[in-house]
Protein backbone atom coordinates (compact mmCIF):
# COMPACT_ATOMS: atom_id res chain seq x y z
CA UNK A 1 0.00 0.00 0.00
CA UNK A 2 1.08 3.48 -1.29
CA UNK A 3 0.28 6.72 0.88
CA UNK A 4 -0.25 9.22 -2.21
CA UNK A 5 -0.91 13.18 -1.03
CA UNK A 6 -2.72 14.51 -4.06
CA UNK A 7 -3.02 18.83 -4.29
CA UNK A 8 -6.05 19.46 -6.64
CA UNK A 9 -5.85 22.91 -8.55
CA UNK A 10 -9.46 23.82 -10.31
CA UNK A 11 -12.18 25.52 -9.37
CA UNK A 12 -14.71 23.76 -11.34
CA UNK A 13 -16.52 20.18 -10.08
CA UNK A 14 -17.47 19.66 -13.71
CA UNK A 15 -14.00 20.27 -15.34
CA UNK A 16 -12.28 17.35 -16.62
CA UNK A 17 -9.35 18.13 -14.22
CA UNK A 18 -12.22 16.83 -11.57
CA UNK A 19 -12.64 13.55 -14.35
CA UNK A 20 -9.18 13.22 -13.75
CA UNK A 21 -9.23 13.56 -9.97
CA UNK A 22 -12.26 11.10 -9.88
CA UNK A 23 -10.89 8.52 -11.65
CA UNK A 24 -7.13 8.19 -10.27
CA UNK A 25 -8.91 8.54 -6.88
CA UNK A 26 -11.11 5.65 -7.91
CA UNK A 27 -8.20 3.78 -9.84
CA UNK A 28 -5.64 3.86 -6.86
CA UNK A 29 -8.24 3.31 -4.13
CA UNK A 30 -9.41 0.13 -5.42
CA UNK A 31 -6.02 -1.49 -5.72
CA UNK A 32 -5.24 -0.34 -1.95
CA UNK A 33 -3.27 2.73 -2.05
CA UNK A 34 -4.20 5.27 0.36
CA UNK A 35 -5.29 8.64 -0.98
CA UNK A 36 -4.92 12.45 1.03
CA UNK A 37 -6.46 15.34 -1.19
CA UNK A 38 -6.41 18.88 -0.93
CA UNK A 39 -8.84 20.82 -3.05
CA UNK A 40 -6.99 24.12 -2.93
CA UNK A 41 -9.96 25.83 -4.15
CA UNK A 42 -12.46 24.26 -1.78
CA UNK A 43 -9.69 25.05 1.02
CA UNK A 44 -9.51 28.81 -0.25
CA UNK A 45 -5.77 27.82 0.05
CA UNK A 46 -3.92 31.67 0.19
CA UNK A 47 -0.84 31.33 -2.32
CA UNK A 48 0.38 34.45 -1.55
CA UNK A 49 3.90 34.16 -0.11
CA UNK A 50 4.99 37.89 1.19
CA UNK A 51 8.71 35.75 3.36
CA UNK A 52 6.47 35.32 6.35
CA UNK A 53 7.32 32.32 8.33
CA UNK A 54 5.23 28.90 7.38
CA UNK A 55 1.72 29.01 8.83
CA UNK A 56 -0.19 26.15 10.07
CA UNK A 57 -2.00 24.96 7.00
CA UNK A 58 1.84 24.97 4.92
CA UNK A 59 3.19 22.83 8.37
CA UNK A 60 -0.09 20.26 8.10
CA UNK A 61 0.59 20.16 4.04
CA UNK A 62 4.35 19.16 4.67
CA UNK A 63 3.47 16.80 7.18
CA UNK A 64 1.30 14.95 5.11
CA UNK A 65 4.08 15.37 2.28
CA UNK A 66 6.20 13.50 4.96
CA UNK A 67 3.77 10.72 5.19
CA UNK A 68 3.49 9.94 1.65
CA UNK A 69 5.18 8.21 -1.00
CA UNK A 70 4.02 10.12 -3.88
CA UNK A 71 3.29 13.56 -4.49
CA UNK A 72 0.50 13.76 -7.40
CA UNK A 73 -0.45 17.55 -8.85
CA UNK A 74 -3.78 17.65 -11.05
CA UNK A 75 -4.31 21.18 -12.32
CA UNK A 76 -5.13 22.69 -16.26
CA UNK A 77 -2.18 24.60 -17.75
CA UNK A 78 -2.90 28.42 -18.15
CA UNK A 79 -0.55 30.80 -19.58
CA UNK A 80 1.83 28.17 -19.80
CA UNK A 81 1.34 27.48 -15.84
CA UNK A 82 -0.87 25.93 -13.76
CA UNK A 83 -3.15 28.33 -11.77
CA UNK A 84 -1.85 30.86 -9.51
CA UNK A 85 -3.14 28.86 -6.06
CA UNK A 86 -1.00 26.37 -7.39
CA UNK A 87 1.82 28.40 -7.79
CA UNK A 88 1.76 29.87 -4.96
CA UNK A 89 1.59 26.00 -2.89
CA UNK A 90 4.60 25.37 -4.30
CA UNK A 91 6.15 28.54 -3.69
CA UNK A 92 4.93 28.42 0.26
CA UNK A 93 4.99 24.44 0.70
CA UNK A 94 7.86 23.20 -1.35
CA UNK A 95 9.96 25.68 -0.55
CA UNK A 96 13.71 25.76 1.38
CA UNK A 97 15.18 24.78 3.74
CA UNK A 98 12.01 22.37 3.76
CA UNK A 99 11.80 21.31 0.93
CA UNK A 100 15.69 21.52 -0.19
CA UNK A 101 18.63 23.79 0.55
CA UNK A 102 21.76 25.22 -1.59
CA UNK A 103 25.16 23.88 -0.85
CA UNK A 104 27.50 26.50 -1.58
CA UNK A 105 30.51 25.86 -4.02
CA UNK A 106 32.27 28.90 -4.23
CA UNK A 107 31.44 32.52 -3.55
CA UNK A 108 27.27 33.10 -4.59
CA UNK A 109 27.43 29.05 -6.44
CA UNK A 110 25.94 26.83 -5.34
CA UNK A 111 23.37 23.69 -5.97
CA UNK A 112 20.26 22.55 -4.45
CA UNK A 113 19.95 19.54 -2.35
CA UNK A 114 16.64 18.20 -2.29
CA UNK A 115 15.52 16.82 1.00
CA UNK A 116 12.14 14.85 -0.64
CA UNK A 117 14.51 12.05 -2.06
CA UNK A 118 12.95 8.26 -2.59
CA UNK A 119 9.31 10.16 -3.02
CA UNK A 120 7.14 9.94 -6.49
CA UNK A 121 5.51 12.86 -8.19
CA UNK A 122 2.93 12.60 -10.87
CA UNK A 123 1.59 15.35 -12.58
CA UNK A 124 -1.72 15.72 -14.92
CA UNK A 125 -2.09 19.09 -16.74
CA UNK A 126 -4.68 19.97 -18.82
CA UNK A 127 -4.04 22.57 -22.21
CA UNK A 128 -6.55 24.29 -24.01
CA UNK A 129 -3.97 24.08 -26.77
CA UNK A 130 -3.06 21.86 -29.23
CA UNK A 131 0.47 19.43 -28.50
CA UNK A 132 1.59 21.04 -31.74
CA UNK A 133 2.02 24.54 -30.54
CA UNK A 134 3.01 23.60 -27.18
CA UNK A 135 5.98 21.51 -28.28
CA UNK A 136 7.20 23.96 -31.17
CA UNK A 137 6.33 27.21 -29.85
CA UNK A 138 6.69 27.11 -26.26
CA UNK A 139 9.35 24.72 -26.15
CA UNK A 140 7.37 22.52 -23.08
CA UNK A 141 7.95 25.02 -20.93
CA UNK A 142 5.48 24.14 -18.25
CA UNK A 143 6.60 20.71 -18.38
CA UNK A 144 10.22 21.44 -18.39
CA UNK A 145 9.46 23.93 -15.26
CA UNK A 146 7.76 21.30 -12.96
CA UNK A 147 10.07 18.41 -13.70
CA UNK A 148 13.60 19.68 -13.37
CA UNK A 149 12.83 23.57 -11.06
CA UNK A 150 10.23 21.92 -8.69
CA UNK A 151 10.52 18.55 -8.68
CA UNK A 152 14.04 17.66 -9.17
CA UNK A 153 15.22 20.66 -6.76
CA UNK A 154 13.26 19.11 -4.11
CA UNK A 155 15.02 15.37 -4.72
CA UNK A 156 12.29 14.01 -6.61
CA UNK A 157 13.64 12.54 -9.86
CA UNK A 158 11.11 9.79 -10.40
CA UNK A 159 8.45 12.43 -11.95
CA UNK A 160 5.82 10.86 -14.35
CA UNK A 161 3.90 14.19 -16.36
CA UNK A 162 1.19 13.37 -18.54
CA UNK A 163 -0.55 16.31 -20.40
CA UNK A 164 -3.84 15.83 -22.08
CA UNK A 165 -3.95 18.86 -25.29
CA UNK A 166 -6.75 20.86 -26.68
CA UNK A 167 -9.20 19.75 -23.95
CA UNK A 168 -12.07 22.03 -24.62
CA UNK A 169 -12.21 20.76 -28.30
CA UNK A 170 -12.13 17.34 -27.89
CA UNK A 171 -14.61 14.93 -27.97
CA UNK A 172 -16.12 12.29 -25.39
CA UNK A 173 -14.36 9.43 -27.43
CA UNK A 174 -10.85 11.28 -27.05
CA UNK A 175 -11.64 12.05 -23.19
CA UNK A 176 -12.53 8.76 -22.53
CA UNK A 177 -8.63 7.58 -24.03
CA UNK A 178 -7.09 10.76 -21.67
CA UNK A 179 -9.29 8.80 -18.76
CA UNK A 180 -7.96 5.36 -19.58
CA UNK A 181 -4.50 6.97 -19.46
CA UNK A 182 -4.79 8.48 -16.32
CA UNK A 183 -6.56 5.01 -14.82
CA UNK A 184 -3.17 3.10 -16.23
CA UNK A 185 -0.77 5.76 -14.56
CA UNK A 186 -2.87 5.20 -11.25
CA UNK A 187 -2.92 1.54 -11.28
CA UNK A 188 0.84 1.76 -12.34
CA UNK A 189 2.10 3.87 -9.51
Amino acid sequence: MKKIFIVYGHYDEKSFNAAIRNTFIESVTKIGHKVDVVDLYKEKFDPVFSGEEPDKIVLDHRSRIEKSDAIVLIAPIWNFRMPAIVEGWIDKVLAPPWAFRFKRLFGNYGYPLGNLKGKKAVVFCTYGSPQFAVRTFFLNMPTKRLRRGVFNICGITDVIYKRYFAVPFVEDKKRKKFLKDVQKTANNI
